[in-house]
């Protein structure tokens, strides 16, 4: 009977292990998809901040963050340079990244 409690814990914990280093890789990924909603929608901002695109650049960076299902937190344009930031939820827990775009320095 020893065996078999033993068996039941060591199963547990592997179960355990298992839930808790899937959550964890969920949680990364999410958070690479955030940065690349972040990215695209920095790049989408400063093509309209560029005249590359019409239109507004926080508004075509907001549509961009919608469609990644995430919202835009901030967004700011100095001259042909735009910063951005997007949030989304996992789980529960709030997941944020930024992204600067713009042309390279001089």
């Amino acid at each position: 009977m020893s065996g078999t409690a033993v068996g039941a814990g060591v199963v547990a914990a592997a179960c355990a292990l298992v839930v808790g280093l899937a959550a964890a890789g969920g949680a990364a990924a999410e958070s690479q998809r955030i940065a690349g909603v972040a990215d695209a929608a920095a790049l989408a901002a400063a093509d309209a901040a560029s005249g590359a695109v019409a239109g507004d650049p926080c508004g075509l960076a907001g549509q961009v963050a919608g469609a990644g299902r995430a919202s835009l937190a901030s967004c700011t344009v100095e001259g042909l340079i735009a910063t951005v930031s997007v949030q989304s939820r996992y789980g529960g827990f709030p997941v944020a990244a930024a992204a600067r775009a713009g042309p390279p320095p001089s």
